[in-house]
């Protein structure tokens, strides 16, 4: 594949209202292709660190779409929760990268990925206490004072909780932005992961959840595990959106109003036709409610 020539990149004030995708390399050629079947998305993401270098095919591939779509930049790096704080050279490549493109939306995770002397390959889950939400918070702070911008909080996939939580995730949700005025990106599927993992009710919790603090959703699919003790979700964005997460994403935004929304396939990555198909899902349901 050989990398268009760059160009200036356009800045979107927001995301529209609407179904688009996580963008992969395989999927450039597509996306940038008018005629492209089964249609194009509204608007792409892509992982910012990604695109950390300084030059080359990625930056004029990235260049060139981000002069026909809205961008949203999810980062998975940042390491909020870790107790040194924000990792510095990743928010420092993440403020020039959005000083670059003026990305629509930023995004992180409500985790950990690093300590002062590692660096995980994970977004680990943090303690629901107030001395983590003050920290947190802090982190949060200072991110959306770096880049100028408010950014959004993704609610994590859980397989453990910690003993000594004070609150439950929706609560730290809520009050961390309450505290920071940051928003929140609702991932369905993760949801669906967490309270199969540690026993819940998925509707219960996104009752708590004030929807108009929700500035995108992400829909994906998970892998099943049969242990002993149980079924075992892994939020692997390796297979089509599932059914319970379907029928989650209706209901709220049935009750509550169209969402930028995100269909995630990052493992086992499918045909654009495929990924399309499912991002099409999105949009009917969307298109259903504003009818």
């Amino acid at each position: 594949m050989t990398a268009p020539a760059s160009g200036k990149s356009g800045p979107f004030p927001a995301l529209p209202a609407h179904a688009g995708i996580g963008l992969k390399p395989q999927h450039y050629e597509a996306v940038l292709d008018a005629q492209a079947q089964p249609g194009r998305p509204a608007w792409v993401e892509v992982h910012p660190q990604n695109y950390f270098c300084d030059g080359g095919p990625p930056h004029r591939w990235l260049s060139v779409v981000a002069e026909q779509y809205p961008l949203s930049f999810h980062s998975v790096g940042l390491s909020l929760g870790s107790a040194d704080g924000v990792i510095a050279d990743q928010l420092d490549r993440l403020a020039s990268l959005c000083e670059r493109y003026k990305p629509a939306m930023v995004s992180d995770h409500l985790s950990f990925s690093g300590s002062a002397h590692d660096r995980f390959a994970d977004l680990l889950p943090v303690p629901y206490t107030s001395e983590a939400l003050d920290h947190f918070a802090a982190q949060v702070d200072r991110v959306q004072q770096r880049i100028g911008r408010q950014m959004l909080i993704e609610n994590p996939s859980c397989y453990l909780a910690y003993a000594d939580n004070e609150m439950t995730e929706p609560c730290f949700l809520t009050r961390l932005t309450e505290i920071t005025g940051c928003g929140l990106l609702l991932d369905i599927n993760n949801i669906v992961v967490t309270t199969g993992n540690l026993g819940g009710d998925p509707r219960a919790w996104l009752a708590q959840i004030e929807p108009d603090r929700v500035g995108e959703i992400h829909l994906a699919g998970h892998a099943t595990e049969i242990h002993d003790s149980g079924p075992l979700y892994i939020d692997d964005h390796g297979s089509p959106v599932g059914d319970m997460a379907w029928m989650l994403y209706f209901d709220f935004i049935t009750a509550h109003g169209a969402k930028p929304t995100l269909v995630e396939w990052d493992t086992d990555t499918p045909d654009y036709a495929t990924y399309m198909a499912e991002a099409h899902k999105a949009q009917a349901i969307i298109d259903a409610v504003a009818g």
